[in-house]
């Protein structure tokens, strides 16, 4: 199966580790890196602008925000995707990261297997496209 390198923006440690645990034993998402901060996790996203399928952002960092982050990070192919991963999502949340082109957004606290299950699509739909 072919592998999905994600980086995680995440300021919680806890929540990031089990995150990163959860989905690299799930899925065929392998992650890549992670910070706790929009300016850290922007510098790696650029850095690295081609070593990377997915990225999942927090909307509250230790500094800066997840919604500037969203705004702020170029996608270098049409694969990649952006993914919010918050404790604060609601109507308004969806529809604003709706409007900056996020992907998928999914509420820590409710959605947890649905995050699993879309970086899984995510798995097979890359696996099928390379023919495997």
């Amino acid at each position: 199966m072919q592998e999905l390198k994600a980086y995680v923006v995440e300021d919680n440690a806890t929540i990031r580790e089990n995150l990163i645990g959860a989905l690299e034993e799930l899925t065929c998402v392998r992650v890549v890196g992670n910070s706790a901060t929009e300016d850290e996790g922007l510098q790696w996203l650029e850095q690295n602008a081609q070593d990377w399928h997915m990225v999942i952002v927090d909307l509250f960092l230790q500094r800066g925000s997840g919604i500037r982050l969203v705004q702020r990070v170029r996608r270098h192919s049409a694969s990649q995707k952006i993914i919010v991963f918050s404790n604060y999502v609601n109507a308004s949340v969806r529809k604003r990261c709706a409007q900056l082109g996020v992907d998928a957004v999914f509420d820590k606290s409710t959605e947890i297997d649905f995050l699993v299950d879309y970086c899984a699509r995510q798995c097979a739909q890359v696996t099928q496209e390379a023919g495997m």
